[in-house]
């Protein structure tokens, strides 16, 4: 597996060596030579888990390459940071002005700036920091820190949230918005150390993501919470403002600092965008939820989808979300003859064939597709009667 790159290169977070952007998907070519297992992208850089194509003993099989804005390099280079040169990398996740890498041994290291305490140190600091493995996370307040082993790490803009050994979350860094689920902050607006979120003491999580200011933990169970900042729907816990359990200094914000259940069973996967969240369930359907101005949390034609909706549609099972700013995508394992028989007639459906695939698609057993269609004729006759009504007004002004 190889790099792909596009977009913006203003701090070389492409890894070309050049801060010119580019619209069209380009190789990464210094990763070429690696197996690439996982991409990780920030505000302005990115980070890459890849094992060499021809490995040999002195050599870790799963190394961390970084690049771009404060990462020392336009081009992607080896990064060990605070970890040994055999250290197997087992995960990677930038904010927007920090990373944290997780080794296979549950260490966490964590570089970056730190004006917000998302190091996670125990204080806050200006500058570039450089890397540091954590070691101090603090179970219970009135007792000391210690070593916890983690298992999956996600950062957020400007805070962070780790998942222990034993199903336990840990968040630290800015909590203004109460996207750290704690009852109350020990230093003033953040956590400089990572705290274990206590509301959710006896259930066992087995995935965390964080988006810019909200977090969510899916369950061994399938059950979802989230909390933290939900201006813009990205909760999933509606706009009523009275709802939320804590009241924020400005009156049209909205936001939980205690992790609220939002669907209680049946959730496989998760991911946060900046301002939305998506999810699959195990079923196969896909629903969002969020700030969806360009249509990247829900079917329905809305700025703010306040909570879960479906979005369509989907071919093959589910294997991986991600979720960016205004933009979503979905990995799937589709590679039977009839699912790439559905790609095909689901890239060339219009308002003119729509029924006739849609028949197809019912008597074939392909639910997504038939949706696919259905939703386009709906979407039709809804600008058929915006236009309608464009037209009587005009008619009714003379």
């Amino acid at each position: 597996m190889f790099t792909i790159k596009l977009g913006a290169n203003d701090f070389g977070q492409l890894g070309d060596g050049t801060e010119e952007s580019t619209k069209h998907p380009k190789k990464v070519k210094l990763l070429q030579s690696e197996f690439v297992k996982s991409v990780s992208c920030g505000a302005h850089c990115t980070a890459a888990i890849a094992e060499p194509q021809q490995k040999d003993d002195s050599t870790s099989s799963s190394r961390l390459w970084v690049w771009g804005q404060n990462q020392g390099s336009n081009y992607p280079r080896l990064f060990w940071g605070a970890f040994s040169t055999n250290t197997i990398i087992r995960q990677v996740s930038c904010g927007a002005v920090h990373v944290v890498a997780l080794s296979e041994d549950g260490l966490l290291q964590a570089w970056g700036y730190n004006e917000y305490g998302q190091l996670g140190r125990g204080i806050t600091c200006e500058g570039l920091q450089g890397a540091r493995i954590l070691n101090s996370f603090a179970k219970f307040l009135d007792e000391a820190p210690e070593l916890v082993k983690i298992t999956q790490v996600s950062c957020g803009e400007y805070h962070t949230a780790a998942l222990s050994e034993n199903g336990e979350v840990y968040t630290w860094g800015l909590g203004s918005m109460g996207q750290l689920g704690h009852c109350s902050l020990q230093s003033c607006d953040k956590e400089l150390i990572p705290r274990r979120v206590v509301s959710l003491e006896g259930i066992v999580v087995k995935d965390v993501a964080c988006g810019g200011v909200h977090s969510c933990a899916l369950t061994t169970k399938g059950a979802l919470y989230a909390w933290g900042g939900g201006q813009a729907g990205q909760l999933g816990l509606g706009p009523q403002q009275g709802f939320f359990s804590c009241v924020s200094n400005a009156s049209d914000a909205l936001l939980r600092n205690i992790p609220a259940l939002v669907i209680p069973s049946g959730v496989e996967l998760v991911t946060c965008g900046h301002s939305h969240t998506l999810i699959s369930m195990k079923d196969g359907r896909i629903y969002g939820w969020g700030y969806n101005s360009y249509g990247q949390a829900a079917n329905d034609k809305c700025t703010y989808a306040w909570y879960p909706s479906p979005v369509d549609w989907c071919i093959g099972e589910v294997r991986r979300l991600a979720a960016g700013g205004g933009h979503s995508a979905v990995l799937t394992d589709a590679c039977s003859l009839k699912e790439l028989c559905e790609f095909m007639l689901a890239e060339n459906v219009n308002l003119s064939n729509s029924l006739l695939i849609e028949d197809v698609a019912s008597r074939a057993g392909s639910d997504a597709l038939a949706r696919l269609c259905e939703r386009l004729r709906e979407q039709y006759t809804h600008g058929q009667d915006d236009r309608n009504g464009e037209e009587k007004d005009v008619d009714d002004s003379f």
